[in-house]
């Protein structure tokens, strides 16, 4: 990374600098790097160390959605009974400054071994609710071509899983990465879901786009998820454009998060209100196509919420939030 270039737009301390980069990796690709125009830009602003990430408010927790609790055995996380995440990779492509798994990204306990791996897909075998997979890390695309067909492969075979679903931000970041054996990999005989991570319609390039066509002729069914951000897409346009080159692309928009209690991040955050707001607009600017759910992990790991209805109530502290069993949980004000 030349730092030069990619200098954040303020004073930024070189020492500070570096003390985030010890404590949170930088990662980024030779295609990311390309789009980013300025050092102020709406992708560079995703991914460059800045100093603000050493500010860590007391409401900021190390596992902000809850892995930790639905975590029966490593490298799952069980939170809903149909339904499973498998962390299949501790490493991205990228690391986002914002990322609720952060802390996790590239540490070496956090990765699973060959050992480890089997006794997480055991757990899905044995456990027939499961009808649902979805592989997640760290970004699953960064494994091996054997290692990931060896995975899908696996939840093939097990009867009761019906839907594998994959959480990557690969076809944005290094696209390049999709080659010819890589998509017959994906091709599957039973349905493959991709949620692709992207926050700008500024990261989807050329060979972005051919990358999504290709995964859509592989039988890849393509949705999106994106993290509503501060300074990054917060405004009417910024969304509209975005939802609506991807539905142009074939890209469902699924999810639009409103974004975690991660430690270092509130410089992205935005008042819940803001969010709920920017909903409204785009309401009656896009095809409905092109909405996605704009949600909320609440803290402790109670599951997601859409902040668009009743399960958010104003608190004279911030919010009361309702999960999915009627059980209510403060939730601070920005």
């Amino acid at each position: 990374m030349n730092r030069n270039r990619l200098a954040v737009p303020f004073k930024q301390d070189d020492n500070a600098l570096d003390e985030v980069a010890r404590r949170f990796d930088v990662r980024i690709t030779p295609a990311v790097l390309e789009t980013i125009q300025s050092p102020a830009d709406p992708v560079a602003l995703q991914y460059l160390p800045d100093i603000r990430e050493l500010d860590i408010s007391p409401e900021e927790r190390d596992d902000p959605i809850g892995d930790h609790v639905h975590s029966p055995v490593k490298g799952i996380v069980h939170r809903h009974r149909g339904r499973v995440l498998l962390k299949a990779s501790s490493v991205c492509a990228v690391n986002c400054r914002f990322c609720f798994r952060k802390n996790m990204l590239g540490a070496p306990a956090a990765t699973l071994n060959w050992k480890e791996m089997d006794a997480a897909l055991s757990y899905i075998a044995q456990h027939p609710e499961i009808s649902e997979v979805i592989l997640t890390g760290g970004d699953p695309l960064v494994l091996s071509s054997k290692r990931l067909d060896y995975l899908l492969g696996r939840l093939e075979q097990m009867d009761h899983v019906k839907i594998m679903r994959i959480h990557s931000r690969v076809p944005v970041a290094a696209p390049e990465r999709l080659n010819t054996t890589f998509l017959e990999l994906l091709n599957r005989k039973k349905p493959l879901y991709m949620v692709l991570h992207v926050n700008h319609v500024q990261e989807i390039t050329p060979e972005v786009e051919k990358a999504l066509f290709a995964l859509h002729k592989s039988g890849v069914v393509l949705l999106s998820q994106s993290v509503l951000l501060k300074g990054v897409n917060n405004n009417t346009m910024a969304l509209e454009n975005l939802f609506s080159r991807l539905l142009e692309l074939r890209v469902k928009p699924y999810y639009l998060h409103h974004p975690d209690l991660v430690p270092g991040t509130g410089h992205f955050r935005l008042a819940i209100e803001e969010g709920q707001k920017l909903m409204r607009a785009l309401r009656s600017r896009v095809s409905g196509l092109a909405l996605p759910n704009y949600v909320l992990d609440i803290p402790g790991g109670y599951g997601k919420i859409p902040l668009e209805n009743a399960y958010i109530e104003k608190s004279e502290n911030g919010f009361v939030l309702t999960d999915h069993e009627g059980v209510s949980h403060d939730y601070p004000c920005v």
